[in-house]
């Protein structure tokens, strides 16, 4: 009930992406159940029926990855002061958020049954002459309990999948640093809080400089010294300094803090990503024999389908260095306000938008190479197939905005302390534009050489 009453009472763009998680789901579902259908008018071809299965996998990964980036941005979800005093705490949020996510696929769900039976003719007449009827099986009865198993695929999955990202985590306290003990000045023994040079600590000044300054006298209005007065209990009375520093702790941070480390995904998604076109290099050269249907009606080994998983994985896990590599160049080279203020975003969100970046370049290159192997005197895109590709390209575009919508929401108060501070609104637009074309200047390029290394093994057969 309380997911439901946080559902309805959203703001419009919240719902606006709950909307296209349920649009996500139902088409998900509605591939599914072809599948489904395909198997039972086909049902000598076990192998063409287990393959349709297998690249159902990729549009319900799409769709729910998407659902986890839309939930990360709920604000149902997130936690705020004082609702853990009314018995909402971390982990009743998280079953919230999981709840709202098991809504949205479930209805998805529901609309692709209906639209599927429609299609079929159980609910109405059979629509557009019966040209659906092939691969729907209008001919055999549905097995109902093997297509509810199949629509709960998508709301199960997204459900157990956002109680997994917004599970709550306890902070670890830093690993202490091992105690080095070594011999100092003279034969002394100790840490040292500070490496010395040779001569410091016979340079003139170095000890004096290093105590604290005794408190001197300062003259009253009347002509006596407050410092050589003392009290009655024998304190010395010392003024306090007329114009004490503010506390850094309260003043508002102008720049986005830097990340702790580097993304350390850089290594293994470059070697991963290098595994796969090797693997989709072997395959063309070795011509096997053992083929299988690619989108689009392209005929290809089946280890050219793992070189793909593999390259999809490995832009995807290079994808948050890469950022954090773009944001660091912005700032070489004596950069002014407008480079710094750029590259410090992208360094601190390296991760929050560089996975969804790689994992568009990752289905960018695809698509590419696809568009690259079709033939356009036999046209073998079928309506499955478009409906597969709308489906995985617009939710890894859809989740790299969503990203973006979360990376805005996390700055906002830097954004609001730098307009505080006198800084125009176009140096934030001009910093947003750069970071932008920083983005497109290093991806680009990676995506289309990816596309053509990918092309290659199947254009050769």
């Amino acid at each position: 009930m309380l997911a439901l009453r946080l559902t309805r009472g959203a703001h419009p763009a919240v719902q606006l992406r709950r909307l296209l998680v349920t649009v996500a789901s139902a088409g998900t579902g509605f591939l599914l159940l072809c599948t489904l259908g395909y198997a039972m008018s086909h049902p000598d071809d076990q192998d063409g029926s287990l393959l349709r299965l297998a690249w159902c996998a990729t549009p319900l990964a799409a769709t729910v990855y998407f659902a986890v980036a839309v939930a990360r941005t709920d604000p149902a979800g997130r936690p705020r002061p004082g609702l853990s005093a009314v018995g909402l705490g971390p982990t009743r949020l998280m079953a919230v958020s999981a709840t709202m996510t098991a809504l949205s696929c479930t209805l998805g769900s529901l609309l692709a049954l209906v639209f599927f039976l429609h299609l079929r003719g159980d609910l109405t007449g059979m629509p557009f002459d019966g040209a659906a009827a092939e691969f729907l099986a209008a001919d055999y009865e549905l097995p109902l309990p093997a297509a509810l198993t199949l629509l709960a695929l998508v709301p199960v999955t997204a459900s157990v999948a956002v109680g997994l990202a917004s599970r709550p985590r306890e902070d670890r306290p830093a690993p202490a640093r091992p105690v080095i003990r070594s011999f100092g000045r003279f034969g002394a023994y100790g840490t040292a809080t500070a490496r010395e040079t040779f001569g410091a600590y016979g340079r003139f000044g170095a000890r004096l400089r290093a105590t604290a300054p005794r408190p001197q006298a300062v003259e009253t209005v009347d002509g006596g010294a407050a410092g050589a007065d003392a009290d009655a209990n024998g304190d010395a009375a010392v003024p306090d300094p007329p114009n004490p520093e503010p506390d850094p702790g309260t003043l508002p941070e102008t720049l986005p803090p830097l990340p702790a480390e580097a993304p350390r995904g850089l290594p293994w998604g470059i070697a991963v990503l290098a595994a796969g076109l090797a693997v989709e290099a072997y395959a063309g050269s070795s011509g096997s024999s053992s083929e299988a249907l690619l989108p689009g009606g392209v005929v290809g080994a089946s280890s050219v389908l793992v070189g793909w998983i593999l390259t999809a994985l490995g832009l995807g896990l290079a994808g948050p260095g890469l950022t954090h590599l773009c944001g660091r160049l912005l700032q070489s080279a004596r950069p002014g306000a407008l480079r710094l203020l750029a590259g410090r975003v992208l360094m601190t969100e390296s991760i929050r938008v560089g996975r969804p970046l790689g994992v568009v370049c990752a289905v960018a290159s695809g698509a590419y190479a696809m568009a690259a192997l079709y033939d356009t005197t036999e046209p073998s895109f079928g309506p499955l197939t478009t409906l597969g590709l709308l489906l995985v390209t617009g939710c890894t575009v859809a989740t790299l905005c969503t990203a973006a919508v979360e990376a805005k929401q996390a700055r906002a108060e830097i954004t609001a302390a730098l307009l505080r501070l006198g800084a125009p609104a176009a140096l934030l637009r001009s910093a947003a534009a750069l970071r932008a074309g920083a983005l497109l200047a290093v991806f680009g390029p990676l995506t289309l050489l990816v596309a053509e290394l990918a092309a290659l093994p199947l254009a050769a057969r």
